[in-house]
């Protein structure tokens, strides 16, 4: 007679829903290495600026004028006229 806790009915289902959970875990941990990968290739890829440079707004407001200045460059080369 086979009792009710080992009817290979239960047996396959069991160990089926164990399969998914030890198949899910596996997926989710590599699926939070591959997020971590990505983190660090964005991070070694946009450039950070360091906290003891001063200002940010000084910085923005150099490298605006260095543009302001290039584009009155290259205006003055495209109208002819030399510098």
């Amino acid at each position: 007679m086979i009792t009710p806790l080992l009817d290979p009915t239960i047996i396959m289902a069991t160990s089926s829903l164990i399969a998914v959970v030890i198949i899910a875990a596996a997926l989710l941990r590599g699926w939070q290495g591959w997020l971590d990968l990505k983190r660090q290739e964005l991070d070694r890829a946009l450039p950070r600026p360091a906290a003891d440079e001063g200002s940010g707004i000084g910085t923005a407001r150099i490298e605006l004028a260095d543009l302001k200045e290039r584009i009155r460059k290259l205006e003055a080369i495209a109208s002819g006229v030399e510098l």
